[in-house]
């Protein structure tokens, strides 16, 4: 028998932490995709980056140049974390199936209009695909760089 799995947002999965998020938006190592209203920029990460944090990790961030209200704001950040929150499933199974590796997402508000949920949950659907491909693809060719690189070294 299965346990059903619960769609909730704990702290352990929030990305905190001016070190964290630096590193998330250092030009080096990060990616990012749009579909509006949403951005994401997003890099995998290692295990010694996450110190018994969750595999994925969200920051949601919606500017005052978009909405100078809080209440929209506010309104528009709770949108996107509930979308994140029905639809994270998928991306976690797939980071679970990478052992080591993390991933850190900042999800950027991009519109200066207030977005019905539906659009801004088909948005978040996408993005998440798109980022699970990814992710398992630069994932799969890590793999095959360090077995080719270990293949050499045993090599005289």
């Amino acid at each position: 028998m299965t346990l059903p799995t619960r769609n909730t947002l704990s702290k352990s999965e929030r990305l905190h932490g001016r070190n964290a998020v630096e590193q998330l938006f250092q030009k080096a190592k990060r990616s990012s995709m749009v579909v509006f209203p949403l951005r994401a920029v997003y890099t995998l990460t290692t295990g010694e980056e996450q110190k018994g944090e969750a595999a994925v990790r969200v920051l949601v961030s919606v500017s005052k140049k978009h909405f100078k209200r809080a209440v929209k704001r506010n309104r528009a950040k709770r949108q996107v974390r509930e979308a994140y929150r029905k639809n994270k499933h998928a991306l976690a199974d797939i980071i679970a199936n990478m052992p080591g590796t993390g991933l850190s997402i900042a999800f950027v508000w991009l519109s200066d209009e207030p977005q019905p949920s539906g659009e801004v949950e088909a948005s978040m659907v996408a993005l998440l695909s798109r980022i699970g491909e990814k992710a398992h693809r630069i994932y799969d060719n890590s793999r095959k760089a360090e077995t080719h690189n270990l293949t050499d070294q045993e090599q005289p």
